[in-house]
């Protein structure tokens, strides 16, 4: 069985080892969504991760609902993700580019219109805006003369991530967003060819992907995918069957990679609702899977050993331990995370995390 530390062929990408970086919202962009030198810095310090995948990207205004999240949608924001993508590459690392749209979990105050969604429904709780905690607005459905220019959004976007030196794409169709949103049952009630049975549940996604892979080949596209449990207001009657049914069909179109959000008992997120989907998507997809959720060096090697996963995402370790995987297999002590400055927009809780050789020893 492999190893964390071995390499790994993610469709066109050579990862130096199998301990990746998951994707972490950080809202240190401009309020016009272009990246900023900080970020550059960040992922600079980062890049011993085998693959770092980037925080969500948005693909236009529209699709970005979250503020001081960058996107990837014109030529400023391509020129800021230039700096990023440099500096991990001046490190030896490699990085692909999260496109988020983020659907029915958008608001006005961020990206200046009413979200769209499968349905016209909205999710629980509150949006984070540039003007404080608000109600979710509710969304109006996405209509079916909409999606081309939603697939041309979307190529531009993978466009953009090639213009600005990424080595791939992660398409997120998880964690309660748009696509997710088009695929579970308790939030696509429409009766045309995207709703009802999961063979039409699954046709956006589907659709993407195609655009995707037409527009960059598809060595250079991976998906995240959420199977397990609520997420955002989002779930599932039958998950097993959607996502195994899911995976085939990326399976089919030849996706380079996809990466499970996936709580497990005892995580952070508490206890999952539904017992894990990845055995299912396993037998379903042939390429190589990656899972993500509190997982520690031990018992990310163990789901290795198991044949469980190909690769890890480690994503709350990351973001206090820019020398992560020396820390993790050196068993050296691991910073702490400072939650109350995860969306700030300052360099404190963001690039002063110290490496160990910085202090040796723990900030």
């Amino acid at each position: 069985m492999p190893r964390l530390t071995d390499p790994i062929q993610l469709g066109s990408i050579h990862a130096s080892s199998r301990m990746l970086m998951a994707p972490l919202t950080r809202g240190r962009a401009t309020r016009e969504a272009v990246p900023t030198p900080i970020m550059a810095e960040y992922y600079r310090q980062r890049a011993s991760a085998g693959l770092i995948i980037s925080e969500a990207t948005g693909i236009s205004r529209i699709a970005l609902g979250w503020p001081y999240a960058p996107g990837i949608w014109n030529d400023a924001q391509v020129e800021g993700w230039k700096a990023v993508t440099a500096a991990v590459h001046e490190e030896g690392g490699r990085i692909v580019s999260q496109l988020w749209h983020m659907g029915r979990v958008g608001h006005p105050d961020v990206n200046e219109g009413q979200p769209v969604s499968a349905s016209p429904t909205a999710p629980p709780g509150h949006a984070h805006t540039y003007s404080g905690n608000q109600p979710y607005q509710a969304a109006r459905a996405l209509e079916v003369d909409e999606i081309p220019a939603l697939l041309d959004d979307y190529a531009r976007a993978a466009e953009n991530a090639l213009k600005a030196g990424f080595d791939g794409i992660q398409l997120h169709a998880a964690n309660g967003y748009l696509l997710d949103q088009f695929l579970r049952d308790n939030s696509n009630f429409r009766t045309d060819q995207y709703g009802g049975p999961i063979e039409n549940r699954i046709r956006l996604l589907g659709e993407v992907v195609d655009r995707l892979v037409a527009t960059i080949g598809a060595d250079k596209v991976g998906i995240r995918l959420s199977p397990n449990g609520e997420s955002q207001g989002v779930n599932d009657s039958n998950p097993h069957a959607l996502f195994a049914a899911a995976a085939k069909l990326l399976d089919e179109k030849h996706a380079a990679w996809v990466e499970l959000r996936e709580p497990r008992p005892g995580g952070t997120r508490g206890l999952p609702d539904v017992a894990p989907v990845h055995p299912v998507i396993r037998k379903a997809f042939s390429r190589p899977l990656i899972l993500n959720a509190d997982y520690t060096l031990e018992d990310g090697q163990a789901a290795l050993d198991h044949g469980e996963a190909d690769a890890i995402t480690f994503g709350r370790l990351f973001l206090a331990n820019p020398d992560l995987p020396r820390r993790l297999l050196e068993k050296l002590p691991l910073n702490p995370p400072r939650p109350d400055l995860f969306y700030t927009q300052g360099e404190e809780g963001y690039i002063d995390y110290p490496r160990w050789e910085e202090v040796g020893q723990p900030a």
